[in-house]
Order: structure tokens, then C-alpha cells, then sequence
């Protein structure tokens, strides 16, 4: 008997998911194309009579974006909005800012597809000398996390995700799920796997094999002990949204031109 349902997402598609470049911490507002499908997946939601009591983001702007643009189609504005660095993108270290498709030309594709989904290697570490680093250690939204500037991560594997965003889903999420509340989490890639491997027992191998396309919700439906009655389900079009999985697993390729 179904518990609790949470709906969870990737946000929208962002600028540098459309140049397919690692985008990470890297703030990035969505795309036109993202822009829509927030829109579309608000309209959807709505359509099947979903009414949220609460929102959880990141702190990243396509997020955020996401989740207004999906409460504002469903005409539920009002709704609290709760973001916290717990839900960011994974820390793609180094890797910050290059484009897939020219990584795996470089260091082939199973290495791409290594640092893009498996559990637990990292990336190596961004340096000061990144041409991106100061704009994300002096972004003043972390001058406000729950950790000191010192000890926010240089490059993660998803088991650093799941270890940073576990306390969060365990001490913010899950208490407010559990007194009844209807719950929207606008997050991304890496740290929606992360949480889907936690609920659903993934396994470490299995989840490499994991892909969530933007924009398209995830409907978890859960016991009173918080295990999944089932596996989770996309919410829309099935036939367009393996499509988008397809599309998001050729991201790691090398482009045709090129082989």
C-alpha cells in the first residue's frame, strides 16, 4: 500500500547541456529548450492533479529556475521553496567546463562514461589555477552553506554525492515527507542517481547504467518505511523520454564526424 509519493527531477536543460560541457558547480541559467520543458513538466503535473506542499532545489540558478517555472504552470506559486548545496550537481573537479564528446576523442569513451556514472571514482580535484575556480569559491551563496567554504569539495564521485545529500534527505526531506507532505524535488543528474540509488538499493554496477534526461519527472511511490513499492516512473510521453535517455547517453561519445 502506497505511503508516500515523491516527485523528483533533473532540471531543465541548461546552457552548457546544450554545448555538452561539463557544468557542475558552474552556475547556469536553463536554456530556451529548458525553459520549455520546466514549462511542459509543470503543465504535465498539474494535468495529473499533482498538489505539492513543499519544494527542495539546490542552490544552483537552473534548479531554482526549474522549480519556479513548474509551480508557476501549476498555479502554485505559493508553495515554500527550501534550497540548500546538498542537492548540487556533482563536483566534476577539473573536468569543469570541457566538452564530453572532445574528453572521449581524448581519453575514449569508456573513460567518459567511467567519470560521468560509475559510484565511486573521482575526477581529478579542480586547482586554483581552473579558469573557473574563483567563481565558484567566491560565490556568495556558499558563504551561507552549512560547512565552511574550506570544506566544500573539490571533485566527487556519486558515493561523495550520496554522502553529502544523505544527511539532508534524512534530517530535512524525509521528516517533512513522513507528516504527509506532497514533495517536489528540482535537482539534478548526479544528485537525483544518487538518491535514487538510496531509496531503490541500486547496486554499486547497476547504477552506471542509470540515466535521467532533463525536465522529465520521476513519480517514487513509497511504504511507510520508505521502500519503493516499485521502480520509479517516468511521468510523460515513454516513446519521447527514452528518446531524451538516448540522447543524454550519446553526450559522452565521440560525435560521428569525428571517429
Amino acid at each position: 500500500m502506497v505511503k508516500y509519493r515523491l516527485v523528483l527531477l533533473r532540471h531543465g536543460e541548461g546552457a552548457w547541456n546544450k554545448e555538452n560541457r561539463f557544468c557542475s558547480w558552474v552556475d547556469q541559467k536553463l536554456s530556451s529548450d529548458g525553459i520549455k520543458e520546466a514549462k511542459n513538466c509543470g503543465k504535465h503535473l498539474k494535468a495529473l492533479g499533482f498538489e505539492f506542499d513543499l519544494v527542495f532545489t539546490s542552490v544552483l540558478s537552473r534548479s531554482i529556475q526549474t522549480a519556479w517555472l513548474i509551480l508557476e504552470e501549476m498555479g502554485q506559486e505559493w508553495v515554500p521553496v527550501q534550497s540548500s548545496w546538498r542537492l548540487n550537481e556533482r563536483h566534476y573537479g577539473a573536468l569543469i567546463g570541457l566538452n564530453r564528446a572532445e574528453m572521449a576523442l581524448n581519453h575514449g569513451e569508456e573513460q567518459v562514461k567511467i567519470w560521468r556514472r560509475s559510484y565511486d571514482v573521482t575526477p581529478p580535484p579542480i586547482s586554483e589555477s581552473h579558469p573557473y575556480y574563483e567563481e565558484i569559491y567566491n560565490d556568495r551563496r556558499y558563504k551561507c552553506s552549512d560547512v565552511s567554504q574550506d570544506n566544500l569539495p573539490k571533485a566527487e564521485s556519486l558515493k561523495d554525492v550520496l554522502d553529502r545529500l544523505l544527511p539532508y534527505w534524512n534530517e530535512k526531506i524525509v521528516p517533512e515527507l513522513k507528516s504527509g507532505k506532497m514533495i517536489l524535488i528540482s535537482a539534478h543528474g548526479n544528485s537525483s542517481r544518487a538518491l535514487l540509488k538510496h531509496v531503490e538499493g541500486i547496486s554499486d554496477e547497476d547504477i552506471i547504467n542509470v540515466t535521467l534526461p532533463t525536465g522529465v519527472p520521476i513519480l517514487l511511490e513509497l511504504d511507510e518505511n520508505l521502500h519503493p513499492l516499485g521502480p520509479h516512473q517516468f511521468l510523460g510521453d515513454q516513446e519521447a523520454i527514452q528518446a531524451a535517455i538516448k540522447k543524454v547517453e550519446d553526450q559522452g561519445k565521440v560525435k560521428s564526424a569525428e571517429k
